[in-house]
């Protein structure tokens, strides 16, 4: 389910500011999105919109993450991709797609903002910058993507593990990532008894510590050391993309 909280102004600073997409745009193109943006909290397991299906809404995660994945014939899903702070969910509506690819998933609850596809693509249209932005994420998705075949083909299952739970860790903003070793396997399409293995050998190298639902982030700087390189790479570019900006207040409407 999607839950809606009462109407409340909200500083740009408390919520565009946490989305790196939203941050990146200058005032005045920020502006054409600012009146239309909604906050709406996000249940785990929600499904924001499937294979096929016209992208209705835009979603900008504040907090959270929501997985990319691609789904088979046979019901078979294979992760693509993690949208969190840093992103956005939809965004292809921008330049006129209108049919979703995949599924996107939410996989931690959070926090995001969202407009209607309509008016994303209608301000895609009036703002040269924007459009821009819009075309740099979806390479910089692409990029995601085509690191992750290539991670999951040619790299250990620790490396691309420690990969993860870095990825994770940024989606979040902090240590505590609230996944069972189940759920965290399924992700990665491998065995939960191998992922146990290799969780064990993580945080008895002083890496991690975890109990059932929750991992805790203990040396982010062994995490770094012991991550393939996709996760170097994929960072690099985010902070291409999305340098810092300051903001003024705005009133995003809740309903």
């Amino acid at each position: 389910m999607l839950y809606h909280a009462p109407y409340r102004a909200w500083q740009l600073d408390e919520a565009a500011n946490r989305n790196q997409f939203l941050a990146a745009l200058p005032a005045k193109d920020f502006s054409l999105l600012a009146a239309h943006l909604r906050s709406v909290q996000l249940e785990r397991g929600v499904v924001l919109h499937d294979a096929g299906d016209e992208i209705e809404q835009v979603y900008f995660p504040l907090t959270g993450m929501i997985s990319l994945v691609a789904v088979m014939q046979n019901g078979a899903t294979v992760l693509a991709a993690t949208v969190g702070r840093a992103g956005v969910v939809g965004a292809t509506v921008g330049f006129g797609s209108r049919r979703a690819f995949g599924r996107a998933v939410v996989e931690m609850a959070g926090d995001a903002v969202r407009m209607a596809g309509s008016q994303f693509h209608a301000a895609a249209v009036e703002s040269d910058t924007l459009r821009a932005l819009v075309v740099a994420y979806n390479d910089l998705v692409l990029a995601q993507i085509q690191q992750s075949v290539a991670c999951n083909a040619l790299h250990s299952l620790e490396a691309r593990l420690c990969r993860w739970f870095l990825e994770m860790q940024d989606c979040i903003g902090g240590n505590l990532i609230p996944l069972t070793q189940e759920i965290i396997a399924q992700m990665l399409g491998v065995r939960r008894t191998t992922l146990t293995v290799i969780a064990r050998l993580l945080q008895g190298a002083g890496m991690i510590r975890y109990r059932r639902g929750l991992i805790s982030i203990v040396n982010r700087a062994k995490l770094e050391e012991s991550a393939c390189e996709y996760y170097g790479v994929i960072k690099h570019r985010i902070e291409q993309l999305f340098p810092t900006r300051g903001k003024a207040w705005v009133r995003i409407a809740r309903r």
